[in-house]
């Protein structure tokens, strides 16, 4: 049986890796993201089962509008819009500027997925998935992006709860360190970038396909008693027990 995928934030790195991953096993696969020339190259690469959604997911009628036209219920839901706003904001002084960066985070990192989620919530069908992309600086810290990612994950907890009577899970995939993405915006110094390597075990960045991975066995049947959890992806660099 075919399934039906929905990815936001599919036009590179991370969500463009899950979307290519469930393309490959012959889902039909929706990508979103704001930018259409992106979308529309990305899904001309993965194959004509991955279909392009122009949509800014932190914007209600667009996510609405977006999301109308999928055809069957969604199988698998991978909120990956976000990323840290800070690398794109102009500096602003005063609690203006405060207020101006925290809400920037917030809607990209939280309040997307929120929405997306509440927009096609009877949509999902059941014993399907959700997944989120969180982040390793919901532990270490990263100001508003670190507390957005935070937020996150306690959203899951209750989502899980939520949608488990329907036997569709929700857990958040946290990613350390990953090249190959647009994250930085080309501004980590090659010092930083080392570091974070070397706080690794393995020894070596991760890339958006380690992510991809683990995503896609959320959503596999091996999966299907795992739920309200958030599973770190990143060599060791925050190791947990």
């Amino acid at each position: 049986m075919t399934r039906t995928i929905l990815v936001t934030g599919g036009g590179t790195g991370i969500g463009k890796a899950v979307a290519a991953k469930f393309a490959t096993s012959g889902a039909v696969v929706y990508v979103t993201g704001r930018r259409k020339d992106v979308l529309v190259s990305a899904a001309a690469e993965l194959g004509p089962s991955v279909r392009p959604l122009v949509c800014d997911s932190t914007d209600p009628e667009q996510v609405t509008a977006a999301l109308a036209g999928l055809d069957g219920p969604i199988d698998v839901l991978v909120n990956n819009a976000g990323g840290n706003t800070d690398f794109d904001l102009p500096e602003q002084d005063g609690l203006a500027g405060v207020l101006a960066r925290w809400r920037a985070n917030l809607d990209a990192n939280l309040i997307s997925a929120v929405l997306t989620t509440t927009a096609v919530e009877d949509d999902l069908a059941e014993g399907g998935s959700v997944i989120h992309i969180g982040s390793i600086a919901a532990d270490q810290g990263a100001g508003s992006y670190g507390a957005a990612k935070a937020g996150l994950a306690s959203w899951n907890v209750d989502l899980a709860k939520q949608l488990g009577a329907r036997k569709i899970t929700a857990n958040v995939v946290s990613p350390g360190y990953i090249r190959e993405t647009e994250f930085f915006r080309d501004k980590l110094p090659a010092e930083r970038a080392e570091q974070l390597v070397d706080a690794t075990s393995t020894g070596r960045a991760g890339i958006p396909a380690d992510i991809a991975e683990t995503v896609y066995f959320l959503a596999s049947a091996g999966a299907r008693h795992i739920t309200g959890q958030t599973f770190g992806v990143n060599g060791g660099a925050y190791p947990t027990r």
